[in-house]
């Protein structure tokens, strides 16, 4: 079985929306095939943003990250989940990655080459991106430059591959068929550690 963590990047704590239920569905399948699972919901911690480089190098992690720093580091498979705003992740996600992905976790510096020991090696990920316009716009016409930096500047920064992703589009448009399909898509994903 596979240490699954489960990163909610959606920033509305408010209210459930579409990306939460996509979310729970992925959450219920790993967990009734006996996958771990662990969550994240950056829109419930309290952290400050990064304001210098001084502050990732030599700063203390908050607090309020060091449980979700320990997910993240416990995890075989990262999953994340966000909504695009402005054509990329939410500032808030955005944020929590600066503060998580700290040199002495992410990776480790070594003399000359500050990159060369990843420290998340061996993990896998897929992203799960909700959009209002169509995925094969994103992907084709905007060509996903935003996911793409998250895949390679971020993710394959610290070691994790493979990655997947999953672009569901049209959110606003989508029947409730549309719906429940690709909730089904995501629960069978969760059961595969998909």
């Amino acid at each position: 079985m596979t240490r699954i963590t489960i990163l909610q990047g959606h920033p509305d704590a408010a209210e459930r929306h579409f990306n939460h239920a996509l979310a729970d569905a992925y959450a219920r399948g790993a967990e009734e095939r006996g996958h771990e699972v662990r969550r994240i919901e950056v829109a419930q911690l309290d952290f400050p943003l990064l304001r210098s480089a001084t502050q990732w190098t030599e700063g203390l992690l908050p607090p309020g990250l060091q449980e979700a720093q320990n997910a993240i580091g416990w995890a075989e498979h990262i999953v994340i989940f966000f909504p695009l705003w402005l054509g990329g992740m939410p500032a808030l996600l955005k944020g929590f990655l600066e503060q998580v992905a700290r040199p002495g976790f992410a990776f480790h510096p070594d003399g000359k080459n500050p990159l060369a020991n990843k420290g998340l090696t061996g993990r896998s990920a897929r992203v799960v991106v909700t959009m209002g316009m169509p995925a094969l716009v994103f992907r084709f016409y905007f060509r996903a430059h935003s996911l793409k930096s998250l895949e390679r500047n971020i993710l394959g920064f610290v070691g994790i591959a493979p990655i997947h992703e999953t672009l569901v589009g049209g959110i606003g448009e989508m029947s409730e068929a549309q719906r429940e399909k690709w909730l089904t898509k995501l629960e069978n994903l969760g059961r595969e550690a998909g």
